[in-house]
């Protein structure tokens, strides 16, 4: 007991001096269990229900939706919000809420892990339920090859004590959870826009046997698109909407689905759909997963890309509206090293306006590379905010979007947070 007060202290302490430093989202969990390693197992002992969400996109995005319903239906909810998804993130993320005898009193945690780092959680926490979202090419100098990928998502469902829901029209999840000896809910797209599958999987051809046989069974949803931010969830005996985001595409539709789904399948009798129409409307779009930031009296739109099947679904969500282009490309460990996908991704669409300027530490590949696509390239800048501070200059008067990798893009937001007064990460934005 006094060993893990002692953990839960120094946590607090080394939380409270890295948010004043302005960093360290994970060191405070670090401090935490070096003092007491069992304190994660500890802290989430008496939580009834502990819901891990993964998969390759949509993880920060769909964990904010899930958590917003479930407090809407009056659950007490733990969520990791930063979408720091490493262990020792959600740990720290932890903290504040943690007593000294370090028992976290809640209703459910659902928090968003990476798949290597679920591994890790599921060592320590056996989780009550899993959502798993989707599987693609991303980091594969890190996680090897996009079959491994799948893999770590099995286990993870494999280790839900109580229930799965994932991804009938991902292949790679559909094959892995069909397997699995639980309760398994699917949410996916509804039949009247099959055609837009390609879209946003990964195709195998391996799997198109299990994909066809697939039918909607009780407490399974589907998506039915009314426009580009409003849509149904179809469940066998209700439906949910119309809902309308905040924020639009495709990708935001299916993440607000599989909430919708993992929500019912948590709170049983309890699901309200008009409750759950509502909360999901007042998601506002996590930092950089399409925010829009005034600058000037003129929308700045951050769209987070990290691989073929994420990039194609931007340009095609944001690519709809003119807008003025920046694309910001890293390859810091957090990206990901290789960025060869570049590559597999279609940039014709930025063709008539072209791109004003790319940065990053790759600026010069991602101007090539739309070089490629025949996509002209108007200035390259590798320092980030000497960047921003050029495309704003040059298109004072319109709208603006900016494609970046993840430590790009968390650079541009501090930035855009220290100029425009806007919230630091995980805090909710002002009113």
């Amino acid at each position: 007991m006094l060993r893990t007060a002692a953990a839960v202290v120094a946590g607090k302490t080394a939380r409270a001096l890295a948010r004043r430093r302005g960093g360290g989202s994970a060191f405070p969990g670090l401090v935490a269990e070096r003092l007491q390693p069992r304190i994660l197992s500890g802290a989430l002992a008496d939580v009834p229900g502990v819901v891990v969400v993964s998969g390759t996109n949509g993880k920060t995005t769909t964990t904010k939706m899930l958590v917003a319903v479930l407090r809407a239906h009056g659950r007490r909810v733990f969520s990791n919000p930063t979408g720091s998804n490493f262990t020792r993130g959600v740990l720290s993320e932890m903290l504040p809420d943690l007593p000294l005898r370090g028992r976290l009193e809640a209703d459910l945690a659902v928090v968003e892990l990476d798949e290597a780092h679920a591994m890790r959680f599921i060592a320590e926490v056996p989780p009550t339920h899993s959502l798993l979202l989707n599987v693609a090419r991303d980091q594969l100098d890190r996680f090897a090859e996009i079959d491994h990928t799948a893999d770590l998502l099995a286990r993870l469902g494999a280790a839900s004590t109580e229930g799965v829901v994932a991804n009938v029209d991902d292949p790679y999840v559909s094959r892995a959870a069909g397997e699995l000896a639980t309760d398994v809910r699917w949410f996916g797209l509804h039949p009247s826009i099959a055609d837009r599958l390609p879209e946003i999987t990964e195709h195998d051809a391996r799997f198109d046997d299990v994909l066809a046989a697939r039918e909607p069974g009780p407490g399974d949803a589907r998506l039915r698109p009314v426009d580009e931010r409003s849509f149904h969830v179809v469940f066998p005996d209700l439906e949910v909407g119309p809902v309308t985001l905040q924020q639009r595409g495709l990708a935001a539709m299916i993440n607000a689905t599989a909430a919708t789904t993992t929500a019912r399948m948590l709170l049983g009798d309890a699901f309200d759909a008009a409750t759950t129409a509502e909360a999901l409307a007042k998601v506002r779009p996590p930092f950089g997963r399409g925010e829009v930031i005034d600058v000037g009296g003129r929308p700045l739109e951050l769209v987070l890309v990290k691989n073929p099947a994420g990039f194609g679904v931007a340009l095609g969500t944001y690519g709809s509206t003119p807008a003025a282009t920046m694309v910001a490309i890293n390859d810091n460990d957090a990206d990901g090293r290789d960025v060869s996908w570049l590559y597999d991704v279609d940039f014709s669409s930025l063709r008539e306006r072209g791109v004003a300027v790319t940065s990053g530490v790759r600026a010069y590949d991602m101007a090539l590379r739309l070089h490629y696509d025949d996509v002209t390239t108007d200035a390259v800048e590798p320092d980030l905010d000497a960047a921003l501070d050029a495309f704003v200059a040059a298109h004072p008067d319109e709208p603006k979007r900016i494609f970046c990798t993840y430590t790009a893009m968390m650079a541009l937001r501090r930035t855009l947070a220290a100029r425009h007064g806007l919230a630091h990460f995980g805090e909710d934005a002002p009113a």
